[in-house]
């Protein structure tokens, strides 16, 4: 997985915050992980700033989660009980269940630079008084996981984590848990289900995880790559964070953009936010492979709507995504190339979320294997008439606010645009089957 940017000239602490560490090597030893300003933005926070002054910080960064939402992570951490009379146990979830198909950023920080990850929990955990940390981690990454705990061992005995950190009177320690591989603990409140032990569906809100979450105490659950860039911000401000979008979008900060599919170079870039989705596929990633042409590219992971060609000139940012039919997601596009079916992309995915869904509710639980046993027969040539029909209706059905979460709805995103833009492929899956019916009868 590449990090670096394509002329391979050296990044830049004040450019490439999140990636600036990277080397051939994967950067695992504390004290050369010091030498580099690292854990300089623990020191800083817990020695000349006061918890409400962190989460201000980071509020006036206009930092949005980069899990999939971009929900404003101050925001998010504002909404904590605080104070004297505010629960004294209080917890923070980094959601390191990274099971996005087509996504492998949190991957790179975590096997690459744990101590990073590390000194954001410890400076968030600060930030909300909290009484421990969790990093639930996608079982599968068992490399991130040894490296993690490794580099927490490491961190206690610095006297980074454990009691009275550097003489503040404030105990927190963080500990890696391990999921079981479930995509559904990509959801909040399902992870914190998870982590309680328990089954992992997803939680009714109101009430959020900021007022009643693990164990029924205020929880904040941010993604990986957002906690990383909180120390960055700690020492360098919110107006350098805002700036370095680069004026390519009003959102803050980088973002670690990637490519798979048939593309000539596939990995994980941090660039501007708001990089349009044709610097990444041809500057970054080289174009397509040889004898490939782009069919059509999901603008960041699974559950998000089909692009055409014509819309790589778009910024790769929230709003301007949403506005044009989709969502950034992830951020991590994946390229369909002209000989790929489309219903053989989109079955697969649909086989993907059908056997994620934790089967809480009706409409995901039936509606999503209906979905894939359609796709199959049209796969096949043996639609029947009228499939074309309930699949845009189960497109409405399983959509937002008719399920419970928003694992159906994440589902239906790439089907229904590949509806929009694709509707004669599923036709000729039809035409076939209605042929043939006309020459036996």
């Amino acid at each position: 997985m590449s990090a670096t940017n394509s002329s391979a000239a050296p990044l830049s602490a004040e450019t490439h915050p999140l990636t600036y560490r990277l080397g051939t090597e994967p950067l695992l030893d504390i004290k050369a992980y010091e030498a580099l300003d690292g854990y300089a933005a623990v020191r800083k926070a817990l020695k000349e700033m006061a918890p409400a002054d962190v989460t201000q910080l980071v509020k006036d960064s206009n930092l949005r989660g980069r899990g999939g939402a971009g929900f404003p992570a101050g925001v998010k951490w504002s909404l904590v009980p605080m104070g004297p009379d505010a629960p004294k146990e209080k917890y923070l979830v980094c959601n390191a269940d990274e099971m996005e198909p087509g996504t492998f950023k949190d991957r790179l920080l975590m096997e690459q630079l744990p101590h990073q990850l590390i000194e954001a929990m410890i400076v968030v955990g600060y930030a909300l008084q909290a009484s421990h940390g969790y990093i639930f981690l996608r079982g599968e990454y068992v490399v991130a996981y040894k490296r993690l705990n490794d580099a927490l061992a490491q961190a206690r005995t610095a006297g980074y984590l454990g009691d009275n950190i550097l003489g503040t009177g404030w105990n927190y320690d963080v500990n890696v848990h391990s999921g079981a591989g479930r995509y559904i603990c990509g959801e909040e409140t399902a992870l914190i289900n998870s982590l309680e032990g328990r089954r992992a569906n997803p939680r009714a809100k109101p009430p959020f995880p900021q007022i009643a979450g693990l164990w029924g105490k205020p929880t904040v659950v941010n993604n990986v790559e957002t906690l990383s860039n909180i120390p960055h911000i700690i020492l360098r401000g919110a107006d350098w964070f805002k700036g370095l979008s680069q004026g390519k979008s009003p959102d803050s900060g980088t973002k670690l953009y990637g490519i798979s599919g048939c593309a000539k170079r596939t990995g994980v870039w941090e660039l501007p936010i708001g990089t349009t989705g044709r610097e990444l596929l041809y500057e970054y990633g080289g174009g397509m492979a040889d004898g490939y042409e782009l069919k059509c590219w999901l603008p960041g992971g699974a559950s998000t709507d089909f692009l055409l060609p014509e819309h790589l000139d778009l910024a790769m940012d929230y709003d301007t995504i949403m506005k044009n039919g989709s969502r950034m997601g992830t951020g991590l596009i994946t390229v369909i190339d002209d000989k790929q079916n489309i219903i053989s992309v989109v079955r697969n995915l649909e086989q993907f979320f059908a056997r994620e869904s934790c089967g809480w509710c009706t409409p995901c639980r039936d509606g999503l294997p209906w979905t894939v046993k359609l796709l199959q027969a049209i796969e096949r040539g043996e639609g029947a008439e009228g499939d074309i029909e309930i699949l845009e209706q189960l497109t409405r059905q399983l959509g937002p606010g008719k399920t419970f979460c928003a694992h159906a709805p994440g589902a239906m995103e790439p089907l229904q645009s590949a509806l929009k833009f694709f509707r004669g492929e599923f036709e000729r899956g039809i035409a076939k089957e209605l042929a043939t019916q006309t020459v036996t009868g």
